[in-house]
């Protein structure tokens, strides 16, 4: 490549740059850069110096160069800086309580969290930095503020933010702990032999489908997880179910569903956007699709959430609804099933 080539690439990917202050002192550059980009950890700053990407005055430098006034220098890095940049948004956001210390969010179901790769807008944590941009764990730059926990972005339900760092390291401890209370109500295909029962295995990501968690014999892979459940209706083909979890595994109560050959209603990643349960009527298939249009994303809602408020250590609970939609499909299940047994 030419050398004018060489320099209109750098133009196109160069995502930082920094003109060094005259009283700049001696430093290393790894050191310099960890203070100046947000959201870039020192081993990512590393590793972009060994990749080539870090040049001072035009020239690749190592990470332990050491920086000196009126130096200039470019950093490349393999995303582009709106990955890496909170953008609040006058989103509308169902709050159920807040005070100095935390907020607790009802969220809508379809609400992606907090941004992350092809969802960097109008999720959980871009509305909640509007909603709380005074404070300084909101401001610009931080991309999961004040998160001790998250719920799928097709899960409706109860989240805790916290609003300081204090808070925020405290929650996390009674998360790591397993001291917190959550429930979710989950629609699943199939019945159960028990009204209760519990689900264990080791989850983690699923080797073929990177997308996809899985349930892995003990010492294989993953991490382990318990799953509590108690049958609250019995609605035919499908189950109403609570589920309580010691543990917090991404997708837990969808891949261990999954694993008991229970799959969450309309859940298309696990299995259960498809009939696997029934009649072969086209009557009855006309029936469960529209309960998929009419929901279209996993029946699972965080019902409840307990724990110690903390600063004052006051025990702590919220409990919510089930959202509009899994509601109206949980009550077109109950209709199907009584007007089924009157024509019998």
């Amino acid at each position: 490549m030419k050398q004018d080539e060489q320099n209109d690439q750098k133009e196109l990917y160069e995502h930082h740059r920094f003109d060094v202050d005259r009283g700049q002192s001696l430093l290393r550059i790894d050191k310099y850069l960890f203070n100046h980009l947000v959201n870039v950890s020192r081993n990512k700053i590393q590793n972009a110096a060994r990749a080539g990407n870090i040049l001072v005055n035009g020239n690749p430098v190592k990470s332990n160069y050491k920086i000196k006034p009126e130096d200039i220098i470019s950093v490349v890095l393999p995303h582009p800086p709106h990955e890496f940049e909170l953008i609040p948004e006058n989103i509308p956001i169902n709050i159920i309580y807040e005070d100095d210390d935390i907020i607790v969010v009802n969220k809508d179901p379809n609400m992606v969290v907090h941004p992350g790769h092809g969802n960097y807008t109008g999720t959980l944590v871009n509305a909640l930095a509007y909603h709380l941009k005074d404070l300084p764990l909101f401001h610009k730059g931080k991309i999961r503020p004040g998160l001790v926990h998250r719920i799928d972005k097709g899960t409706s339900g109860i989240l805790v933010v916290a609003k300081t760092d204090l808070a925020l390291n405290r929650l996390a401890k009674q998360f790591y702990d397993r001291n917190t209370q959550r429930t979710y109500v989950a629609l699943v295909w199939g019945n159960f032999d028990s009204d209760t029962g519990t689900i264990t295995g080791n989850i983690g990501r699923n080797l073929k489908e990177r997308m996809k968690m899985k349930v892995f014999n003990e010492g294989e892979h993953g991490k382990f997880a318990i799953t509590h459940f108690k049958v609250l209706e019995n609605l035919g083909y499908v189950s109403l179910l609570e589920c309580r979890l010691e543990t917090g595994r991404t997708h837990q109560i969808r891949v261990h569903m999954e694993f008991a050959g229970h799959p969450v209603f309309n859940d298309a990643r696990y299995g259960g956007d498809k009939i696997l349960k029934g009649t072969t009527f086209s009557k009855y298939r006309q029936f469960v699709q529209n309960c998929f249009k009419l929901m279209p994303r996993p029946a699972l809602h965080a019902k409840s959430l307990g724990f110690r408020h903390p600063i004052s250590g006051k025990p702590m609970f919220f409990d919510s609804e089930l959202a509009q939609d899994m509601q109206v499909v949980v009550d077109k299940w109950r209709n199907y099933i009584s007007n089924r047994e009157i024509e019998k």
